[in-house]
């Protein structure tokens, strides 16, 4: 049963506390990447959706990672390739013969943070899976209009370098996102700080929450 988060009527933190406690939690796994973490926090702030264009290895993946958990939230990630349906991010009706009814299996969008991983790699129909999702946080099928949870954050990201074999967003889906960033390359300097980090696991194996999702709602 999906639960549904409603602001708290306790006063809220304020946001710039709230913020900066996140953002040097993220810091904790990303090294020199404090600018595009205040802007996508930015765009989860303003109840946007995310889109990071960028080369692979720059931390696209990780930095949806380390915000969901710096957040509370429910991390989902989906791989999108061509072969991908779009019952396979929105969910399914499936029959169960014991009782000869459908009963409704949901996909990963029924999360906190979906992660649709090289988004432009899936076919359009598939894209299109996510409009009613991103746009009025729902889910229509068979007939059925279910509520996503509350918050609901679609962080994707996109290769803008290689073309071959991806399917490019239309403006009707690039309109569901609030923001569209790149993260770059870190720094030599940086790359040396990131490898310290790493000489036993890696640090997002030990992040934990700084707030929660209700706490999100209220900033």
């Amino acid at each position: 049963m999906t639960q549904t988060l409603t602001p708290t009527t306790s006063a809220p933190a304020p946001t710039p506390d709230f913020a900066r406690a996140v953002l040097e939690n993220v810091a904790r796994v990303l090294v020199g990447k404090e600018a595009v973490t205040r802007l996508a926090l930015a765009g989860v702030l303003a109840g946007g959706h995310v889109l990071l264009e960028d080369a692979p290895g720059t931390g696209k993946t990780m930095l949806a990672r380390a915000l969901a958990v710096s957040l509370g939230l429910d991390f989902q990630r989906v791989q999108f390739t061509p072969d991908l349906l779009p019952g396979d991010v929105t969910g399914v009706s499936v029959f169960r013969p014991q009782s000869g009814t459908f009963e409704f299996v949901p996909g990963p969008v029924f999360t906190g943070v979906l992660l649709a991983d090289e988004i432009n790699r899936a076919t359009p129909r598939t894209q299109s899976a996510l409009l009613e999702a991103m746009g009025e946080g729902q889910v229509t099928e068979s007939g059925v209009t279910r509520p996503l949870p509350a918050p609901f954050v679609v962080i994707a990201t996109q290769n803008p370098i290689e073309n071959e074999g991806t399917y490019r967003l239309p403006e009707a889906q690039l309109d569901r996102f609030l923001l569209r960033l790149s993260v770059g390359y870190p720094t030599h300097e940086e790359e040396v700080r990131m490898l310290a980090r790493l000489q036993t696991q890696h640090p997002i194996a030990t992040l934990g929450a700084v707030t929660t999702p209700a706490a999100l709602l209220d900033a």
